[in-house]
């Protein structure tokens, strides 16, 4: 009992008032670490647990939230969790040196952090976690690879757009609807010039006629001569 006391006793006042700060990645299927900001000293064990999808906990800046601070940051890696039942984990033990400022985190899987998924450590009066996450839902993409099994998607473009004019009397003939071809005028059925009259046959019905009259008066004569010889 004395040597137990003594022993504590002995040791450091950090090591003696160490804890475990327990945060929970990714609860209910949620962007979030819960809690999303808390106090710790040097000594104490930030306990990572990811109970969903695929996560990391990344070391970032205050002034630049989404993006690594350096290729040595803290940095959980990405845990992909397939069984809410068996979650993963990821611990960090505080120095002195994490300690002496605010430490900021973000989840770097691809829009995580511009949807508010961070978190503060340590926060001050002038840099809030409040300010920290509104400033990383106004950045831009997070400065990091996707994760295994992630895929980005975009918005899909138009079919139309960017078709070349092939491209587009194809689509119209698949379509039925009419091309500058089809609606071109055809040649072999031309309409006659605006203003011209169209062919008569009065002339060779004229010539009937004559040619009828021109008869009938021989006739008459032959008649009359006829008469006058008897």
């Amino acid at each position: 009992m004395h040597f137990s006391t003594f022993l504590a006793a002995a040791l450091p006042i950090g090591a003696a008032m160490a804890a475990t700060v327990p945060i929970t990645v990714g609860e209910n299927g949620t962007l979030t670490f819960t809690p999303s900001s808390v106090t710790a000293v040097s000594g104490d064990v930030l306990a990572f647990t990811f109970v969903s999808k695929n996560h990391t906990v990344t070391q970032s800046t205050f002034a630049d939230p989404c993006t690594e601070l350096t290729p040595t940051a803290i940095d959980s890696g990405f845990q992909f969790v397939s069984d809410p039942t068996q979650p993963l984990t990821f611990n960090h033990t505080l120095t002195d040196a994490d300690v002496a400022a605010p430490l900021w985190f973000y989840c770097r899987q691809t829009g995580h952090c511009q949807m508010g998924m961070v978190l503060a450590v340590n926060p001050t009066a002038q840099k809030t976690f409040g300010a920290f996450q509104q400033a990383a839902m106004a950045s831009g993409s997070s400065v990091a690879s996707v994760a295994p099994g992630s895929t980005l998607s975009g918005p899909s473009s138009s079919a139309s757009a960017g078709t070349s004019p092939t491209d587009q009397s194809s689509a119209a003939a698949q379509s039925g609807s009419p091309t500058a071809s089809s609606n071109a005028p055809d040649s072999s059925n031309t309409a006659p010039p605006s203003g011209s009259a169209p062919p008569s046959t009065t002339t060779s019905n004229a010539a009937g006629v004559l040619s009828a009259g021109s008869a009938g008066s021989l006739l008459t004569g032959i008649a009359l001569l006829f008469g006058l010889v008897i």
